[in-house]
């Protein structure tokens, strides 16, 4: 990158994924090395436990209070607060208060921030047959196989969508 980046709060292009969108601050095709990338969590909100085998994500919290868990580390963290989950850990993040939470989230090395837009197109795009839930598809797990994600149901997953009443991730 040759040239200074400089957004103003709110920018950025944009995607809409159900209770966890993404706005794209720098891509790793401007930067070459990280993505970073902006996260609003709804409230009852929580992502699909999952695990990358390409990269690593360092998560500040801007607002809000959001919860992590990767692996054994599990953390509630408010404004200011950072966690890195490392790739090869299975991990989650979820909206621990009854307010909207943001968290801005450093991936490297990029590359796999676009898998959020080739999400969003996804979820726009396929109807799953009915009975059939969006991640027992096979353009789910194409995508997923794509960016070398893989996706579980860890033995503390229901308890942590008890204890934070949130609404079961649909992955």
């Amino acid at each position: 990158m040759d040239i200074a980046r400089a957004l103003r709060p709110g920018a950025g292009d944009s995607v809409a994924i159900p209770g966890f969108g993404a706005t794209f601050k720098l891509e790793s095709r401007d930067s070459g090395t990280v993505a970073v990338v902006e996260h609003p969590f709804a409230v009852g909100t929580i992502t699909a436990p999952h695990r990358h085998t390409r990269e690593d994500e360092h998560s500040f919290v801007l607002e809000g209070e959001i919860g992590f868990r990767s692996d054994d580390t599990e953390v509630v963290l408010g404004p200011g607060g950072f966690i890195t989950k490392p790739r090869g850990q299975m991990h989650a993040m979820w909206n621990a208060a009854d307010r909207p939470g943001r968290i801005l989230e450093v991936i490297a090395p990029g590359g796999f921030e676009t898998y959020f837009r080739d999400l969003a197109e996804l979820l726009a795009s396929v109807t799953p047959p009915p009975g059939t839930a969006l991640h027992e598809t096979s353009e789910f797990a194409d995508l997923a196989s794509r960016y070398g994600l893989t996706y579980g149901n860890p033995e503390w997953l229901d308890d942590i969508v008890a204890r934070y009443g949130l609404t079961p991730p649909n992955h």
